[in-house]
């Protein structure tokens, strides 16, 4: 008579203390996965990304110094990257550079197509009618990045890179950006940007992109090329946020056939129609503007 209840004790110790147990022992497996790591894919991260940074060639064993691994760990990576045309090697040359390749990911992304798809054709006509070079930008981290580019039909032009990167604060393009973004992003930039940049410097592009802002547009005498006359306009969406900037770097020369009182408005007009496409409404331009 005694038994059943015996077993019935048991039974129930069991399930009183079973249960908690495997409560205990998931706990740890579900607290691990937000840290779980991927090595080869932070390896190659990190080649992609010293490549990104550098304007020279560098050898595999150069990669693996700078970023303290073998050489051995290193080199499959790399043999992995320029397989899939992320890196290449000059013809002849054992040293790596960055392929365009990351940059073409980048354009394949819908709003970026898109921007770049508007503007291009308006740009195009631009260059054309106030004989000059312009470009576009956008906002990459700290830097200002071009995004898009038009030579002028001049023999003489200031001419930019696609893909090349600067720091924002330094440009007219990436201060105009900086200009029509929110209070917490312009807070952000200029405070990471004191690792590299002079605090007194500083505060005067503090108050330059909010002169900026009041008056929609940026214009300065050469900040990069002596003679070469920046004017900047934004491109924004229907928050009435930045996009992008559309800049023309008028160059002043006995060869100019439309002058800056002509081209200026012409760049405020490109801006604005590929504003309209995007949605957004830009700023009538406030004339005359000032005297080169």
């Amino acid at each position: 008579m005694s038994r059943p209840p015996a077993k019935t004790v048991r039974k129930s110790s069991v399930k009183r203390t079973t249960r908690p147990a495997a409560r205990k022992a998931a706990a740890p497996v579900a607290e691990s996965k937000p840290g779980y790591a991927v090595p080869a894919l932070e390896k190659g991260l990190d080649v992609l990304e010293l490549l990104a940074r550098l304007s020279a060639p560098i050898t595999p064993s150069q990669i693996a110094q700078r970023l303290g691994r073998s050489l051995q760990e290193v080199y499959r990576m790399v043999l992995a990257l320029e397989r899939r045309g992320y890196i290449v090697r000059p013809p002849g040359e054992e040293a790596l550079v960055l392929s365009t390749q990351m940059f073409g990911l980048a354009t394949m992304f819908p709003p970026f197509r898109r921007l770049v798809d508007a503007a291009q054709p308006i740009m195009n006509a631009l260059s054309l009618e106030a004989s000059q070079a312009c470009h576009m930008a956008v906002l990459d981290g700290l830097n200002q990045r071009i995004v898009a580019q038009v030579d002028s039909p001049a023999p003489i032009a200031i001419r930019l890179r696609v893909g090349a990167a600067s720091p924002a604060v330094r440009g007219a393009s990436g201060r105009t950006i900086l200009a029509f973004q929110p209070p917490p992003i312009q807070e952000w930039i200029l405070r990471e940007s004191q690792a590299f940049q002079a605090a007194d410097w500083l505060k005067t592009c503090e108050q330059r992109i909010a002169n900026i802002r009041a008056r929609g547009y940026e214009l300065i005498e050469g900040e990069v090329v002596h003679g070469v006359f920046d004017l900047s306009f934004p491109v924004l969406d229907a928050d009435g946020r930045s996009l992008a900037a559309l800049t023309m770097p008028f160059l002043t020369s006995y060869q100019v056939t439309v002058p800056f009182e002509d081209a200026a408005p012409m760049l405020h007009q490109a801006a604005e129609r590929i504003t309209s496409i995007m949605g957004g409404t830009l700023p009538p331009l406030k004339l005359p503007l000032p005297r080169l």
